[in-house]
C-alpha cells in the first residue's frame, strides 16, 4: 500500500470517506443505469442478429466481434487502467498538472500497437479462415478487413475514456460504451436485417459507432481537463503549472511498469469472456457459438451492478490510498461489496432456477444452453461475492499480482476448454469459464486480504443472508411446482421480489441502505448547487 500522508487539500479522513462513498454511489447509480441499457440493447442486438441470420450466421458475426474485442483490449497495453490510477493520483498530488504528460506517454504506444495489429489482420488471410470457418474464404477475409480498419479508432477511444475515469467521472465512459454504442448498433442493425441481412452488413453495423465513440471520448476528455484547469494545479499553461508540495507526476518508466502487467491481465480478462465463442466456432459449430454468446449476455447482465460500481470506485480508492487513507479505502470496498452481493445474488438464483425459459427469449434452440447458464450463474455468485477485489489490487499498484491471478484463471479456462468443448459443446465452454472465474476471484480475494482489506463484515453477512433467504425459497419452490416455464418464472420472480423488498426494509440499518440514500441525496443537492452557481 501507499505510505501514510495527510488527507489531501486539508480534508479530514471522515470527509474523504464521505466523499468517496458519495462519488461511488452517484457513479455506481449512473453506471448501473448505463449497464442496464447496455445489457438491454445487447440482448436486442443478439436477438436481431440471430433471428436475421440464424445461429450459424450469428456465430460468425460474434466470432468476429470476439476477436476484435480481444485484440483491441490487448492493444490498449494496459494504458486505460494506468490512466485511471495515475490521473486520479496526479489530481491528488499535483492538482492535475501532469495529465498532459501522462496522455503523451499512454496514447502513442497504444495507437502504434493497434495499427500494427490492424495491418496484420488486413493483409493476412489466416486469421479470417481460422476464426470464420463457416464462411467462404473470400467473404471471411472481407469481414476481417472491415474489423481491422476500425481497430486503431476503437483502441485509442478506450484509452482516452480511461483518462476521463481518472478525473472521477464515469459519465463519458458510460455514455459512449454502455449507452451510445449499444443503442446505435441496434438502430443500424434493424433495417439491415430487414433489407440486407448478411454477416458483412451486420458486422458493419456493430463497428460503425466506434467512429462517433472516438470523437465523443476526445471531446469528453477535453471537457474534463478544462473543468479541472485553474484549480490547485494551476491554470493549465505550460509555464504556469506548478506541482503541489514538490510532488511530480508519474514518469514514463513508472507508468509502463504498472501498465505492462495490466496489459497482459486485461487480455486475459477479456479473452475469458470471448474465448468460449472462439473455441466453439473453431472446435464446435457456429450454432453453438451463437447459443454461448446468448448465455454470456445473460451472466454479464447479472454482474451489471458490480461493473457499474467498479467504474465509480476505482478512482476513489486510488485517491484515498494516495492520500494515505487506507481504512477509508477499506470501508469503501466493504460497503460497495455489500451492495453488490445484496442486489446481484438474487438475479443469479433466478437465472439458475429458470434457465431454459430465460434463454428461450432469444429464439428456438437457445434453451440448449440451460445447463451452461446454471454453471455460470453458480460461478458468478463467487465473482460478485468478492466485490471488486481486482480493482483494489490494481489501485494499490499491484498490477503484477493482478496479472498472476488473471493468468492463472485464463490458463485453467483455456486448458479445460480445449478438452471440454469438443466433448460437451456449450456446457463444456461454460464449465471452463466458470473454473476461470472461481480461480481468479478466489486468488484476488486472498490478495486483498494480504493488503489489509477485510471484505466480509457483519453487514456483508446480513446482505448474503437476505439475498439468499428472501429469494431462493420462492424461486425454487415455483420451479418445483410449475417447472422451468414462463408461468413458473413469472410467479417465482414475483414472490421473490416481494420477499426481497420486505427483507430489505426490515434489515435496512445493517445493510447500509441509509448511507446509500444519504450519499445519493447529497450528490443530488451538490449537483443542484453547482447548476445554480453556473446559471
Amino acid at each position: 500500500m501507499t505510505g501514510t500522508r495527510p488527507a489531501a487539500h486539508g480534508g479530514t479522513a471522515a470527509g474523504a470517506r464521505a466523499r468517496g462513498v458519495a462519488a461511488t454511489v452517484r457513479g455506481g447509480w449512473f453506471g448501473f443505469a448505463g449497464s442496464a441499457v447496455n445489457a438491454l440493447f445487447g440482448f436486442l442486438l443478439v436477438a436481431v442478429v440471430t433471428r436475421g441470420l440464424g445461429a450459424p450466421g450469428a456465430g460468425a458475426v460474434f466470432a468476429g466481434v470476439a476477436a476484435f474485442t480481444i485484440v483491441s483490449n490487448a492493444c490498449k497495453l494496459g494504458a486505460d487502467t494506468a490512466l485511471v490510477r495515475f490521473v486520479s493520483r496526479d489530481l491528488e498530488l499535483t492538482g492535475g498538472v501532469g495529465v498532459p504528460a501522462l496522455l503523451r506517454t499512454a496514447v502513442p504506444p497504444a495507437l502504434a500497437a493497434s495499427t500494427a495489429c490492424a495491418a496484420l489482420l488486413f493483409l493476412s488471410p489466416a486469421p479470417a479462415t481460422w476464426l470464420l470457418p463457416g464462411l467462404p474464404a473470400g467473404q471471411a477475409l472481407v469481414v476481417m478487413r472491415l474489423f481491422a480498419l476500425l481497430l486503431p479508432v476503437a483502441t485509442v477511444s478506450l484509452v482516452l475514456l480511461g483518462a476521463t475515469r481518472g478525473y472521477g467521472s464515469v459519465a463519458p465512459f458510460v455514455g459512449v460504451e454502455q449507452i451510445g454504442k449499444p443503442v446505435l448498433r441496434v438502430v443500424l442493425a434493424l433495417p439491415l436485417v430487414l433489407f440486407a441481412p448478411s454477416v458483412l452488413t451486420l458486422s458493419a453495423a456493430w463497428l460503425a459507432p466506434a467512429l462517433l465513440g472516438a470523437a465523443a471520448a476526445w471531446v469528453s476528455l477535453r471537457r474534463s481537463r478544462a473543468a479541472h484547469r485553474g484549480g490547485a494545479g494551476g491554470s493549465g499553461g505550460a509555464g504556469e503549472e506548478r506541482p503541489i508540495g514538490g510532488e511530480r507526476p508519474a514518469s514514463p518508466g513508472e507508468f509502463w511498469s504498472f501498465a505492462g502487467p495490466r496489459a497482459l491481465s486485461s487480455v486475459f480478462d477479456i479473452a475469458a469472456v470471448w474465448i468460449g465463442v472462439v473455441l466453439l466456432s473453431a472446435l464446435g459449430t457456429g450454432a453453438e457459438a451463437g447459443i454461448y454468446t446468448a448465455v454470456g449476455r445473460l451472466v454479464t447482465a447479472g454482474t451489471l451492478l458490480q461493473l457499474a460500481v467498479r467504474l465509480a470506485v476505482a478512482a476513489q480508492i486510488s485517491r484515498l490510498l494516495t492520500a494515505g487513507l487506507e481504512r477509508e479505502a477499506e470501508h469503501l470496498h466493504r460497503l460497495s461489496t455489500r451492495w453488490i452481493v445484496l442486489f446481484s445474488w438474487p438475479l443469479f438464483m433466478l437465472l439458475a432456477a429458470f434457465p431454459a425459459t430465460v434463454l428461450s427469449l432469444f429464439g428456438p434452440g437457445f434453451d440448449q444452453g440451460a445447463a451452461a447458464l446454471v454453471v455460470l450463474s453458480a460461478a458468478c455468485v463467487v465473482n460478485v461475492g468478492v466485490g471488486n477485489a481486482q480493482t483494489v489490487v490494481l489501485m494499490a499498484g499491484r498490477s503484477t499480482w493482478n496479472l498472476a491471478t488473471a493468468g492463472a484463471g485464463f490458463a485453467a479456462q483455456l486448458g479445460a476448454g480445449i478438452w471440454l468443448v469438443p466433448r460437451y459443446g456449450v456446457t463444456g465452454a461454460a464449465l471452463a469459464w466458470g473454473l476461470a472465474i472461481v480461480v481468479d476471484n478466489t486468488a484476488s480475494a486472498l490478495l486483498v486480504r494480504r493488503l489489509g482489506f477485510r471484505t466480509a463484515d457483519r453487514g456483508y453477512l446480513h446482505a448474503a443472508v437476505v439475498a439468499v433467504a428472501a429469494v431462493a425459497p420462492s424461486a425454487f419452490a415455483a420451479r418445483l411446482l410449475w417447472g422451468d416455464t414462463l408461468w413458473g418464472a413469472v410467479l417465482g420472480g414475483a414472490f421473490a421480489v416481494c420477499g426481497f423488498c420486505a427483507a430489505l426494509w426490515r434489515y435496512r440499518v445493517p445493510l447500509g441502505v441509509g448511507e446509500f440514500l444519504r450519499a445519493l441525496r447529497k450528490g443530488s443537492e451538490g449537483k443542484s448547487r453547482r447548476a445554480s452557481r453556473a446559471s
